[in-house]
């Protein structure tokens, strides 16, 4: 069952089979946008067009054996793949894919297996969205700083402040106008340059 977090994740699966279509499905219950396409081709057009967490595959597809495919994906977006292969060539599918971080499963496979891959990969999504959204508030106040830091600069440079008396300023502006450190500085940089 999706976690409340997982909802948003949206999966494409690239099958050929409408009974493993099914069974992933199921597996994909109350999951916010399922795509399936039949073919390799197809589903590289809907790579292009969109952006998807979850990529399975079900191998052999119509026209490829699925495995270029998944490599493709993992090289050009962000997407965890999950190929499944026929058993008698699950071996050589893993030796070739692994490397490009591709979660290979052979087929027919225990009940439940999918599920758990599905799921794990999921958790790695969500892992990594959680880092995304640290890295961007990390970028936006390493921004906040800068900016501060060359209003502070101009400060004292041309109203002859000391760095403590710059940043008082620059905190009473803020506080003053009801607005962010970040856009006081802003207000002073266009003021001041």
């Amino acid at each position: 069952m999706a976690k409340k977090e997982d909802i948003y994740h949206s999966i494409l699966i690239v099958s050929s089979s409408g009974q493993f279509d099914a069974l992933v499905r199921k597996s994909l219950a109350g999951f916010m946008t399922i795509d399936i396409r039949k073919s390799a081709a197809m589903a590289r057009r809907c790579i292009l067009e969109r952006y998807y967490d979850l990529v399975v595959v079900n191998s052999p597809l119509p026209d490829e054996n699925g495995e270029e495919f998944c490599m493709d994906v993992t090289e050009k977006c962000g997407a965890s793949v999950l190929l499944v292969t026929p058993q008698n060539v699950y071996e050589d599918v893993l030796e070739q894919v692994t490397d490009h971080g591709v979660l290979v499963i052979e087929k027919p496979s225990v009940p439940g297996r999918i599920d758990k891959a599905i799921r794990f990969l999921v958790a790695i999504q969500n892992r990594m969205h959680r880092l995304e959204k640290k890295t961007v508030n990390i970028e936006e106040k390493m921004e906040e700083i800068r900016i501060v830091s060359r209003a502070k600069i101009l400060l004292v440079e041309k109203k002859e402040m000391t760095e403590d008396e710059a940043h008082r300023y620059i905190g009473k502006q803020a506080m003053g106008n009801g607005i962010s450190r970040k856009r006081a500085a802003e207000q002073i940089l266009e003021d001041l340059a």
